[in-house]
C-alpha cells in the first residue's frame, strides 16, 4: 500500500528503475540497491523498519559501507509542504518528524541533505497519523506520478550538481 508516508521509498523506487540499481543481499534492516547515477557511484537504501527507528539500519548502512552524512540524500515526507511541494535541504533539525529524529540520532549530527517532499497537513478534523499513514486522496493522485518525476528530478540534481545548485532549482515553489 502506498501512502504519503513512504512517499520517499516510491522515489527510491523509481531511481532503482530508472537506473537499473542492482539489489544486493545485506543483514542490514534494509532492501539496498547499488549502481551508478550520472556518473556517481550510489547506494539506495530502504530501512525496513519502523520509521521511527529507522536511523538504526541507516547507521549501520554508513557504517558497513565507509558513506559519510555529508554523502548522504535523504527523501522523506513532509507535513510542514504543502502537497507537491519539493525542497532540499543540507541540514536542519527533525521538525517533529520521527524517522528524522532517529536518523539525527543514529548518525550523532544534522549534517545531511534532505529532499523535503510535501505531503501536506491534515484537515482540521483529522490527525496527522491518518493523514500520513492514508491513502493519497483523488487530486492528489491525479499529480502524484508528476510529483514522484520531479522529486527522481531533484534527487539526481543533488547527486550530480549539488545540493546548492539543486536547492536553485526546486526549491521554488511550481
Amino acid at each position: 500500500m502506498y501512502t504519503r508516508h513512504n512517499i520517499g521509498f516510491m522515489v527510491v523506487d523509481r531511481l532503482t528503475e530508472k537506473y537499473g540499481l542492482i539489489n544486493e543481499d545485506s543483514e542490514i534492516d534494509a532492501r539496498i540497491a547499488r549502481g551508478e547515477i550520472g556518473g556517481r557511484l550510489v547506494l539506495a537504501a530502504k530501512p525496513l523498519s519502523y520509521m521511527n527507528r529507522s536511523g538504526d539500519p541507516v547507521g549501520e548502512i554508513a557504517q558497513s559501507y565507509s558513506i559519510s552524512n555529508e554523502d548522504m540524500v535523504v527523501i522523506h515526507d513532509d507535513i510542514d509542504l504543502d502537497y507537491a511541494r519539493i525542497k532540499i535541504k543540507e541540514k536542519g533539525g527533525d521538525g517533529g518528524h520521527n524517522g528524522l529524529k532517529s536518523l539525527i540520532g543514529a548518525l550523532g549530527t544534522n549534517v545531511f541533505t534532505r529532499v523535503r517532499m510535501g505531503v501536506g497537513r491534515p484537515a482540521a478534523d483529522g490527525g496527522v497519523i491518518d493523514h500520513v499513514l492514508g491513502d493519497f486522496d483523488a487530486i492528489e493522485k491525479d499529480v502524484l506520478e508528476q510529483f514522484l518525476s520531479r522529486a527522481v528530478e531533484a534527487v539526481i540534481a543533488t547527486l550530480c550538481v549539488g545540493a546548492k545548485e539543486a536547492m536553485n532549482r526546486f526549491n521554488r515553489k511550481p
